[in-house]
């Protein structure tokens, strides 16, 4: 092991996968029932969901793309932090990154993949085969990105390809059929239940759209390992969030034409099987439905790679616990190994968590439970605030749109994404804010332990 930088090794290609790879995979399929159980079956109101969960992504996303042509050093948002707010206040964002919202979103795709899995074998999607699986999916992912890292980016870029098929097919065939059949005209025409599960609906489901639409802002985690970076990384986020948002409509337009909204909602998990055999018949759904499970381990994957890389974003600037020794590289992976297996372990903890805190009958942690899938996402919106008010102060060369108009509106849609997190997760909103705090708490005192 040595100290060196890492090496520029991907390509255009590959920071495009990684974008739509991450983002698509899971949530368009996980979140979807979510969507139609919040709206009461409510189609428009559930399309009207995906559109503002996409505006507000592509919006965020084309101010990170100006700031990634012009600030490139370890590790793209944690760099656009430091420089735009100041050194401190990039260290608590990269903490976060590396102990909150990396391994939280990494485990809740391990369990998800598991999942899709268990359906298609018939298991129960909280037993012990599931969660097995899980575990299983979250050590074979790593060890491929931390031996080899360029196998990891094409297992990406294939399995971007693989998970367009599924949405495509589903998005125009489910389209035709609905139209035929009269379904995709009915489930417009009315809510399948008068009542919804969430007393504020459309911000129900538009934080449930924020986890299907999370994961965009990862590819910035390879920003030294990408070949001209400031030219290629903007192309990745522009083009690859507005790639995303049109599949997501168009994919949920054609899933409301196989079946009544009524039987989603009523089957859960299974819905997205039953869909898939409605149109494809039972051998062609259980095929593509295998496409989606390989699609959910490419988001994984995606994942993986931001969250093997978050310990060694701080340590490259000598901050966090012992910057010396999650700073070295393997010569032969070109990986930092400790931040590797460190990012494992704190993936592997929260895997626990969410098992305890979601999917059993009783949650272990009581009035600390809470979804982290959905409410470490809502908190990187609120941290992004401050970047782009800084952005619009300091950016002076930057054209009036560029520097005032979408830092501004990046800023509403931030705003407008905590609100709807307080009226979606009201009840363990409180919970987690103070495990938040404990947490960045302990990356100030690991942060002032490392430099003595």
């Amino acid at each position: 092991m040595e100290e060196k930088g890492l090496q520029k090794k991907y390509g255009l290609a590959t920071a495009v996968a990684m974008v739509i790879g991450i983002v698509i995979g899971s949530g368009v399929f996980f979140k979807a029932e979510k969507i139609l159980q919040a709206t009461g079956g409510d189609l428009g109101q559930g399309i009207l969901s995906w559109i503002i969960g996409g505006i507000i992504m592509v919006v965020c996303a084309y101010v990170f793309a100006t700031l990634a042509t012009r600030h490139e050093k370890v590790n793209g948002v944690v760099d656009y932090a430091e420089d735009m707010v100041g050194t401190k206040y990039g260290y608590f964002i990269g903490w976060f990154f590396a102990v909150i919202y990396f391994p939280t979103l990494t485990s809740v795709l391990a369990w998800v993949s598991a999942r899709y899995f268990g359906v298609l074998m018939g298991w129960d999607i909280v037993g012990g085969e599931t969660m097995t699986l899980a575990a299983f999916f979250l050590i074979a992912v790593f060890c491929m990105n931390t031996l080899s890292p360029k196998i990891a980016g094409k297992f990406q870029v294939s399995t971007t390809v693989i998970k367009l098929i599924p949405l495509f097919l589903m998005a125009v065939l489910g389209t035709i059929a609905g139209i035929h059949s009269g379904v995709l005209v009915e489930n417009f025409s009315q809510a399948a239940v008068t009542t919804t599960s969430s007393q504020h609906p459309l911000f129900t489901a538009v934080v449930a759209t924020s986890f299907a639409y999370e994961g965009w802002i990862i590819a910035t985690s390879i920003n030294s390992e990408l070949k001209d970076a400031k030219k290629n990384l903007p192309k990745a986020l522009t083009f690859g969030t507005l790639f995303i948002v049109l599949t997501y409509v168009l994919y949920y337009i054609g899933l409301a034409g196989t079946v009544e909204n009524a039987v989603m909602m009523k089957n859960g998990e299974q819905g997205a099987k039953i869909a898939f055999m409605s149109v494809f018949s039972n051998i062609g759904g259980t095929v593509l439905f295998v496409f989606v499970v390989i699609s959910c381990l490419g988001t994984l994957n995606g994942l993986m790679m931001g969250c093997v890389r978050g310990l060694y974003a701080l340590a490259a600037r000598n901050m966090g616990p012992n910057p010396a020794t999650f700073k070295q590289v393997d010569t032969r992976t070109d990986m930092p190994v400790n931040a590797c297996v460190m990012g494992l372990g704190l993936a592997a903890l929260w895997l626990l968590y969410f098992y305890g805190a979601n999917l059993v009958k009783v949650p272990w942690f009581g009035w600390f439970s809470f979804d982290s899938s959905e409410l470490p996402i809502v908190t990187i919106y609120a941290m992004y605030i401050p970047i782009f008010v800084q952005m619009m102060r300091k950016e002076t060369d930057l054209g009036s749109i560029r520097r005032y108009v979408m830092p501004f509106f990046a800023i509403c849609c931030c705003l407008f994404m905590v609100v709807a997190a307080f009226y979606a997760h009201s009840k363990s909103m409180a919970g987690y804010l103070i495990i938040f705090a404990v947490i960045m708490i302990c990356g100030v005192v690991f942060n002032r332990a490392g430099k003595h």
